[in-house]
């Protein structure tokens, strides 16, 4: 038990983008080298041979305090921004956190901390999968209806499902079309209900819609309203996105012209999330 207060160890998942991992290699090897250097863990990165584009980032921290530090050292963390860049990284194991017993959180959530970054640079689909296992999500989309989805603008996806909408209440409809990595486009509108609070924003339609088929790896996302002014994600929204798919580009439009385009993070400039958990 000395030895394990003295040496905690931290295991994470490593999903790489595809056609990346000669700069992954090259950036987990500086990281990995910094973290020996100012004496903060000893790292080792560990390739799945049965996976493509998976590795398991090892870190035996040289105490607690130590992990504590190396996550506010600029030179580390400038190195860690690159590598969300390039990879989604899920946290399995990690010995440095204080885990409260009495914190009624969802174990899972608890558990693993996702990385909240940027687009691709968050949230990957499988690289690969084996002979006759399972579908997975990007299999199944690529019928010819799927195809067409894929071809057309993002913009004006959002405005066709704006026709779908149900607003009773606020007289007020919106359209929204989620763009995956893979160039897939998940649409939805905003459906309202006579409890006000029961009703659903077209953003997380469109977000719920894409992650219940089986989609993690998001690059853009279109609003489209007859407002006056542009009309950007409510706070529930922003959330959610950040969540799930991170710094986004979000477009805003009318149903004739683009009237900008934003990035989450600026819409949502100190988001909450499980790395605070």
């Amino acid at each position: 038990m000395a030895v394990s207060d003295r040496t905690r160890l931290s295991v994470a998942i490593v999903e790489v983008q595809a056609g990346r991992e000669d700069d992954f290699l090259q950036l987990i090897d500086q990281l990995d080298d910094l973290l020996a250097r100012k004496q903060y863990a000893r790292a080792e990165t560990i390739r799945d041979e049965t996976a493509p584009f998976r590795y398991y980032a090892v870190r035996r921290w040289t105490s607690a305090e130590a992990a504590r530090q190396s996550h506010s050292d600029p030179d580390v963390n400038a190195l860690r921004e690159r590598l969300y860049q390039l990879a989604l990284v899920n946290h399995v194991i990690n010995g440095v956190r204080h885990i409260d017993q009495d914190k009624t959180v969802d174990d899972r959530r608890a558990r693993i901390e996702r990385d909240r970054r940027a687009g691709f640079d968050r949230r990957l689909s499988d690289g690969g999968r084996a002979e006759g296992s399972r579908r997975t999500s990007r299999d199944r989309r690529l019928g010819p209806r799927r195809q067409r989805e894929r071809a057309i603008d993002l913009v004006g996806a959002a405005r066709r499902a704006r026709e779908n909408a149900d607003a009773a209440f606020s007289g007020v409809k919106v359209g929204a079309a989620l763009e995956t990595t893979d160039g897939t486009i998940i649409t939805g509108c905003n459906v309202e209900n006579a409890s006000y609070g029961l009703g659903m924003c077209a953003e997380r339609v469109a977000m719920f819609k894409a992650l219940s088929d089986g989609h993690r790896a998001f690059s853009r996302l279109a609003i489209v309203t007859d407002t006056p002014l542009p009309m950007p994600p409510c706070g529930a929204c922003r959330q959610i996105l950040w969540e799930f798919a991170g710094n986004l580009e979000i477009r805003l439009a009318s149903l004739t012209e683009d009237r900008g385009t934003h990035r989450l993070r600026d819409l949502l400039p100190i988001p909450f999330d499980a790395r605070i958990l």
